[in-house]
């Protein structure tokens, strides 16, 4: 489950793994697909680190997740199927190409 709070103009999505370690993430954007939306989510990096440090906190950590309403009518982001995962990520790379 995640939570979103407001962040400099951004939302914030906190997510937690199954190990309790919390996650930030910025929406980058939303997918449409078959009727249903899903999120392009980029890691917001913590600011310890410098710029060129060898533990791979340069390299960017995309997720997407499927956007739904819960039962308190508020957004969830979940966790895609794998054939949901590969229609995203189809239609991404079509974006992608369309905006060259």
């Amino acid at each position: 489950m995640a939570d979103k709070e407001v962040l400099d103009d951004d939302f914030l999505i906190e997510m937690t793994d199954e190990d309790g370690n919390v996650f930030y993430y910025v929406e980058e954007m939303i997918i449409p697909v078959d009727g249903e939306n899903f999120a392009l989510l980029v890691e917001v990096k913590d600011e310890d680190h410098e710029a060129g440090c060898d533990c791979g906190c340069d390299d960017d950590d995309v997720i997407i997740a499927k956007i739904i309403i819960n039962e308190n009518g508020e957004e969830e982001y979940i966790e895609p199927t794998d054939e949901e995962f590969e229609k995203v990520q189809e239609a991404y790379e079509k974006l992608l190409d369309e905006e060259e």
